[in-house]
């Protein structure tokens, strides 16, 4: 079942809309960036590890055949590494749209790669909601991606794409990698 999340963050994380704010990117935030933005930086939160738990209904999956796509879990003492940008607040509309499938806004405290801090906004998807697939082997969820496709595309593409967006901000995630060398073998 796909659980529409945009109302539900319009309501509890109001916005004004003359303010600028941090977003952190850890998925296709980092290669799919159809929104504007003021500024992108690498950063960083600590506590937090991508996983590819949540389930993708309208993306990259449908809802008889969901794809996966990543959250975060935490995990006390992990680094997850993405890409900050400063938006408008106004973007959240659009943002809240592209991310309804479960995803709620969540208070994200950002490192950059200079060492300063922000904190700002990302988005979270938590086994309460109803499109949450949940832990799996990293060749069960190979598999799984292998076989997904939805109105964004083929899901392994999502894969793909992040590994080499990875790749090319020097962030290195075992699970992403692991799951990646799984696709390519199959």
């Amino acid at each position: 079942m796909s659980t529409n999340t945009f109302e539900q963050n319009q309501r509890q994380c109001p916005l004004d809309e003359d303010d600028q704010i941090w977003l952190f990117g850890y998925g296709s935030l980092i290669y799919l960036t159809d929104f504007p933005f003021l500024e992108s930086r690498p950063a960083s939160i600590r506590d937090w590890s991508r996983r590819f738990w949540q389930g993708s209904h309208d993306h990259r999956g449908t809802i008889d055949n969901p794809g996966r796509v990543v959250t975060l879990i935490e995990d006390e003492g992990a680094v997850c590494g993405g890409l900050a940008y400063r938006v408008e607040a106004t973007v959240f509309k659009q943002l809240d749209e592209r991310e309804k499938n479960g995803y709620l806004r969540v208070s994200a405290e950002m490192t950059f790669d200079d060492g300063s801090h922000a904190t700002g906004l990302t988005y979270l998807a938590t086994a309460g909601n109803e499109a949450w697939l949940g832990e799996a082997s990293e060749i069960e969820i190979a598999r799984h991606i292998c076989a997904a496709s939805g109105p964004s595309g083929s899901n392994s593409d999502y894969l793909l794409e992040l590994a080499v967006a990875l790749r090319e901000l020097n962030l290195h995630d075992q699970h992403v990698f692991e799951i990646e060398k799984h696709i390519l073998k199959l």
